[in-house]
């Protein structure tokens, strides 16, 4: 005899499991839940001898895991809606950056924040994706630039945690931009990253994973290694934002270094594709900053599919490149600008989203054993979620199996 704490009937799965039925699909079916974790999941038919303190009929909703957000910057001071506008009369990113632009102008207005405003305006963002059915945000720092935002930043991440019920997973990307103070001495500021700032967050517990920028206007793969090798000595994992404006070797240094994930990809090689499949590294395509800053220069995703690269997607949320705070919309974008099908959408924010973040084992399908991180949806079929953009069907978001929205 099972004793479970919850019992879902008369409910359709979509479990999103790897290698199943299309969406892992399983109609007419029933969830279990005890101690916050599924117990059990399958047919109704099926059920084997229980008891349950609570059994709910779901009326033929589906239920699929929760949304995962693997790449986020929704910690931020001010808004660069300027330069959206300078953008559109014609001005390309890398010449709003050069000139002062682009990160630098949302680090200044970040150093200048309180530590309560951060904080104050990045809960509005977390909402905003809780209400889409996410249960899960990537974090991370990069618009200090020093070490006392830096910590800062990862501070607020922190706090967003223990103030929600969502899970944030804290990625310190010191070496996003150079600041002002080094920009003639990219070297010396790597340096003082690798040698200073982690370190500290490290010790703080601040730091879940270490990200960088590898691009022109930013790092290139050289210095990257000296970040990503302190990385590696504390037992950190890394990401990387990988060839997004040219190919720098992004995906081949994050392969190199067993990165979780590579991000953005548009200008990645064959060989890259090739090192991230050896390496087991997950593709994350961020089709918000593809949009807004116009580009024509698709990820590889023929090869990527072909290789059997994991495919994430995210809003790379963020007051720059991607002011896109709608998990949904990113993946509606997705089909549109990358013709991703609408079950490598789902897949991509939940089953492939959870392994972008080293959580696979823990959450991102409907497994036994899992966070009970789930989302009941007013949809006839979970292909609709990928398709409607503007029209929000959760009916419910459960975390740990508790409501919460």
């Amino acid at each position: 005899m099972h004793t479970w704490d919850q019992l879902f009937l008369d409910v359709n799965l979509a479990t999103m499991r790897d290698g199943s039925t299309p969406y892992g699909a399983i109609t007419n079916g029933a969830l279990a839940i005890s101690e916050k974790r599924i117990a059990w999941a399958g047919s109704e038919s099926e059920l084997p001898p229980y008891e349950a303190k609570t059994v709910q009929r779901l009326d033929g909703r589906w239920l699929t895991p929760a949304l995962i957000d693997c790449h986020t910057h929704l910690v931020f001071g001010g808004d660069r809606a300027l330069e959206f506008e300078q953008r559109l009369n014609g001005a390309t990113y890398e010449e709003i950056a050069r000139a002062g632009g682009g990160i630098r102008s949302t680090v200044q207005a970040t150093r200048n924040a309180s530590q309560d405003a951060l904080f104050d305006s990045a809960m509005v963002r977390v909402g905003t994706l809780m209400r889409e059915g996410v249960a899960t945000v990537e974090v991370k720092s990069g618009y200090g630039l020093d070490d006392r935002t830096e910590i800062t930043m990862l501070e607020v991440a922190q706090a967003l945690e223990e103030n929600c019920s969502a899970s944030i997973v804290k990625t310190f990307l010191g070496a996003h931009a150079i600041p002002e103070e080094f920009q003639h001495d990219a070297d010396a500021y790597m340096d003082f990253v690798t040698n200073d700032v982690l370190p500290e967050a490290h010790e703080r517990r601040l730091v879940d994973a270490v990200d960088a920028y590898c691009e022109t206007i930013a790092f290139s793969a050289s210095q990257v290694e000296k970040l990503f090798a302190k990385a590696k000595s504390l037992n950190v994992d890394v990401k990387l934002h990988a060839d997004q404006l040219s190919d720098c070797g992004g995906a081949e240094l994050a392969a190199s270094f067993g990165a979780l994930s590579a991000d953005h990809l548009e200008y990645t090689t064959a060989i890259g594709v090739e090192a991230l499949a050896s390496s087991d590294s997950v593709a994350v395509l961020l089709p918000g900053p593809f949009l807004i800053l116009g580009e024509t220069q698709l990820p590889p995703i023929d090869e990527l599919r072909a290789n059997s690269v994991p495919i994430a997607i995210a809003t790379d949320c963020n007051p720059g490149s991607s002011p896109l705070c709608s998990v949904r919309l990113a993946m509606n974008l997705a089909t549109s600008l990358f013709k991703l099908t609408p079950e490598e959408c789902l897949a991509g924010v939940t089953r492939n989203a959870a392994d972008a973040l080293g959580l696979l084992t823990d959450r991102g399908t409907l497994e036994v054993g899992k966070r009970a991180d789930l989302v009941e949806w007013n949809v006839s079929h979970p292909r609709e979620l990928t398709y409607w953009a503007g029209i929000n069907q959760l009916h419910r978001l459960l975390i740990n199996g508790k409501v919460v929205g």
